[in-house]
């Protein structure tokens, strides 16, 4: 072989998947082995350098769990440098995460790397389904000046098969990956992918076979004499003999110099050889010029209702419970570090990319859904117990004057954006307490003989406020002191829907239930319908036509969209990671066929007009499919098609407008009677425009709706996280979801924003056959989204809007007593054209609010913040490092810049 000398660094690592083809105990067996193998080489062979221990902390966290004996151990080896530890604390999913899990994973992971050893300064994107734009940007703030990534710019497909491919965007493995906000990092790709060193031969006849071909192939994209050979793969186990593999290399090769090497020294190496100019790729890395195949971007639409509990419990505990427990700390309560941090990485161990990319065995599910469980549950005890200790602080003795059964409550507003909501809420009033030599059936009666559901809803300003109410009965419930033991109740309970009127952002205002069995509630009159299917507000009007379809009119912009709404379904016959559509198949969908309307809700504050309809579809794929899937036919080569017999889909949707709103909220349910198919919502946007704006991390990215010439698979899907735009100057939509995060802009003449509802597949895919029934989805099912029109130069406020919709408001009901805060306020007040608010948490070491925004435009903007402690604000980062100089109030952002702002209260 005759090639210039080459210096190979060969790397071992294994790529640790918690959960994938197997349950997350089966693979944490196999992690137990694999890491007693990698102590035991440390021991016998001292010429074993190092161990990359895959980006994510939680490796170390899994092995401890059986282990902790050991940990004294690891930390003398992490102190060494021979094994990795962090940044990670897992290795995420990007765009199914949001902007601030993706924070905390760097931030958590940074904690606990730092209590064993130095914290690893790699930024690790091995496999990742696509990258972040942001992340050269998030990195950078981390102190991190690399990026290495597998994917996104060449096509890789199942079974760590990498393509060939004459168009990459670099010819080099290296180049240099720009954020939208010219953040800059160097970046290497796994061109050859991270198995290309693996399982080196020691047999010189094997070896030399075996090197002729991997320098080769790692030469082809070096940019400098440093080849990378990752000796590993998924679950590899640990290449004990590897010294002497390397021996013998050395010996086959005399004229190359053969390293057991590591990321530092080798990111090292490259940085001193690297030619004048590399090749710069900007933003979001998704694999655009490939053919499409191997994006892997259907992964967003598999078992939906898990992103859905995804996007509860990320909603929860950072739009939620952090800043309400910030909010709390200024006003004297202790803040539940630890709790928090206990909650935040019980939801991260369903982040990595298998788990929450929907792409592993039915038994994986099981247990997430029990993860999410147990963080929401922590979210809640915080979130309730830092909004009763606020309630507790409000002066709410104006309701005195209305007797001893004012039942007064707070509704707190998170979201950091001003609006109004419809909200539910149970109260309960004239509680009796009971001992437990009490007989409780007697004590019911004697609540329920004393009480009744009538009275009226008060504001902090006093003024009456239209409502509905249901009686629950009278009802147990308990208190749990602090300082005594549990207090056992009945009361009357009562169920109430209101209007709040205009809320301030990070903020609350006080209502009050004032029983009155003489003077119940005032009719205010009004009515948001005016016509058999129309309901208006000021600013909108929908109507429902006979086939279900929504033509709705923005009164703000005078532009009218026509035909919103429909349902579309087809046919899959891929799996988990890939949606591939039957050949020939033709969309069914509900346009043109006659539907039931009916109005469900007229108060006064919100009207809801009920949709139903029928779809007759294929229930499954053919009997064909069942054969491919067992011999492995790839999707590409399949020929299965839908199946002859037909089951009925009959769908509910609801479409509701509020008095103040300012979009369309529709809710849809139904059961999926049917497998191997995909139903979609169709909202055509009748705007002209080649490009479209989708949230994803700490930006709004712009993308071409139009693919690359390379690309070559007919459908065109993309990820989302709140919500997607399509829009021109004077007219635009946006569609905002919680927990849908597939979809597609069509090249239909219309630009219809086409939303993934359920994508219900059999198999998981990949390297091998793993069936994965509990994919299908059947039963119910359930979702909800908004529709915000707006004109172009008004979509910054549709995004917050946006935002605001996916936020829980909290209620939380207190009694008449005195207090520091008034009946409305506001604790954090700030501004800025063109900039969105991301989170309000507490700092660990300092006790410091952290607030965080990021500029989604390409002007700079400046934010002025008035926050309602009076202390000193500081700029920050995305690990909270403190930065010098006094902030005075305001902040200046730069085009598409994420800034975090320290508040000392």
């Amino acid at each position: 072989m005759n090639t210039p000398k080459r210096v190979i660094h060969v790397i071992s690592h294994t790529h640790w998947d918690r959960e994938w083809y197997m349950p997350y105990e089966a693979h944490h067996v196999k992690l137990i082995q694999t890491m007693d193998a990698l102590l035991e080489t440390f021991e016998s062979d001292p010429e074993f350098r190092s161990f990359y221990l895959d980006g994510q902390t939680i490796v170390l966290e899994d092995y401890l769990q059986v282990y902790p004996e050991k940990r004294e151990l690891l930390q003398r080896l992490c102190k060494e440098e021979k094994i990795s530890a962090g940044p990670w604390y897992v290795l995420q999913d990007e765009f199914l995460t949001s902007s601030e899990a993706n924070v905390r994973n760097l931030q958590i992971g940074h904690r606990d790397a730092s209590g064993f050893g130095p914290v690893s300064k790699l930024g690790y994107f091995p496999d990742s389904f696509g990258n972040m734009g942001q992340a050269p940007q998030l990195l950078k703030q981390a102190g991190i000046n690399n990026a290495v990534f597998g994917r996104g710019v060449k096509a890789t497909g199942f079974n760590n098969q990498v393509g060939e491919d004459s168009n990459l965007e670099s010819p080099f493995s290296e180049l240099i990956w720009e954020s939208p906000d010219g953040s800059q990092v160097l970046g290497i790709l796994f061109a050859n992918w991270y198995n290309n060193g693996m399982e080196i031969p020691v047999d010189p006849a094997e070896a030399e076979s075996y090197w002729e071909h991997r320098i080769e192939s790692a030469s082809r994209y070096a940019s400098t004499p440093h080849l990378l050979l990752m000796n590993g793969c998924d679950h590899q186990p640990v290449q004990t003999d590897l010294s002497e593999a390397l021996r013998v290399a050395r010996e086959l090769y005399p004229e190359h110099e053969f390293i057991h090497s590591n990321f530092d020294d080798y990111i090292n190496d490259v940085l001193s050889s690297l030619p004048p100019k590399l090749s710069v790729t900007r933003g979001e890395l998704l694999g655009q010029k490939t053919d499409g195949w191997f994006s892997l971007v259907n992964t967003a639409s598999v078992r939906v209702p898990i992103k859905q509990l995804n996007q509860q419990n990320q909603t929860l505990l950072e739009k939620v419970a952090e800043p309400l427990a910030s909010l709390a700390f200024g006003e004297g309560k202790s803040y539940p570090h630890a709790l928090l941090h206990y909650s935040w990485k019980t939801l991260m161990q369903n982040h990595p990319h298998d788990s929450i990319c929907g792409c592993s065995v039915d038994e994986v599910y099981r247990e997430m859904e029990i993860r999410f469980a147990k963080s929401m549950e922590v979210a809640k005890a915080i979130v309730q117990e830092s909004a009763r200790h606020l309630s507790e602080k409000v002066d709410t003795t104006a309701f005195e004057s209305f007797g001893c059964d004012a039942s007064p409550f707070i509704v707190f507003n998170t979201s950091s954006y001003e609006g109004s909501s419809v909200v539910t809420l149970e109260i309960e009033w004239s509680r009796r307490y009971f001992k437990q030599s009490e007989n409780p059936v007697q004590v019911a009666e004697e609540v329920r003989l004393r009480t009744h559901a009538d009275g009226f809803l008060i504001n902090h300003l006093g003024d009456r406020v239209d409502f509905e109410v249901e009686d629950l009965g009278v009802r147990f419930g308990y208190d749990l002191p602090d300082d005594k033991f549990r207090q056992p109740y009945m009361a009357r309970a009562l169920k109430i829907t209101f209007e709040t009127g205009l809320l301030p952002a990070m903020g609350y205002a006080t209502f009050a239930w004032i029983p009155d069995s003489d003077h119940g509630r005032i009719d205010n009159g009004g009515s948001l319908v005016t016509g058999p299917a129309t309901i208006e507000n000021d600013s909108l009007r929908v109507t429902v036509e006979a086939d279900g379809g929504i033509t709705l009119l923005d009164k703000v912009s005078g532009q009218l969209f026509e035909g919103l709404g429909h349902y579309e379904d087809v046919g899959d016959v891929g799996n988990e990671y890939i949606f591939r559509q039957p050949d020939d198949d033709i969309p069914l969908t509900t346009k043109g066929k006659p539907a039931q309307v009916r109005i469900v809700e007229n108060a006064p504050y919100r009207a809801t007009l009920e949709i139903a309809q029928t779809m007759e579809i294929p229930e499954s794929a053919d009997e064909l499919l069942e054969q491919e899937v067992r011999t492995m036919v790839s999707i590409l080569d399949r020929n299965s098609g839908r199946s002859k017999k037909l089951v009925t889909l009959n769908i509910v949707t609801r479409v509701s407008l509020e008095r103040l709103g300012k979009g369309v909220r529709v809710s849809v349910s139904f059961d999926n009677p049917a497998k191997d198919h995909r139903i979609r919502a169709l909202y055509p946007t009748d705007v002209r425009a080649s490009t479209h704006f989708a949230d994803s991390i700490f930006e709004v990215a712009e993308r071409e709706t139009t693919p690359t010439k390379e690309w070559k698979n007919p459908s065109y899907c993309q990820h989302m996280q709140a919500f997607v735009d399509v829009h021109g100057d004077n007219r635009g939509l946006t569609i905002a979801g919680k927990g849908l995060n597939e979809y597609e802009t069509l090249l239909d003449g219309r630009n219809t924003i086409a939303v993934t509802l359920l994508r219900a597949v059999g198999e998981l895919g990949d390297w091998g056959v793993f069936p994965t029934p509990e994919a299908q989805c059947l039963g119910a099912y359930s979702a909800e989204w908004t529709i915000l029109p707006h004109r172009g130069h008004d979509r910054i406020d549709a995004y917050r809007e946006a935002h605001r919709f996916a936020v829980p408001l909290t209620p939380c009901q207190t009694g008449v007593h005195s207090g520091i805060l008034p009946f409305r306020y506001e604790f954090l007040q700030w501004d800025g054209e063109g900039v969105l608010f991301s989170n309000l948490k507490t700092n660990e070491e300092r006790g410091d609010w952290m607030a965080r925004w990021y500029n989604v435009t390409g002007a700079t903007s400046e934010i002025r913040i008035s926050a309602s402690k009076d202390g000193k604000t500081y700029l920050s980062n995305i690990l909270e490092d403190e930065m010098d100089g006094e902030l005075n109030g305001a902040v200046t952002v730069t085009p598409y810049q994420i800034v975090t702002v320290r508040f000392r209260i």
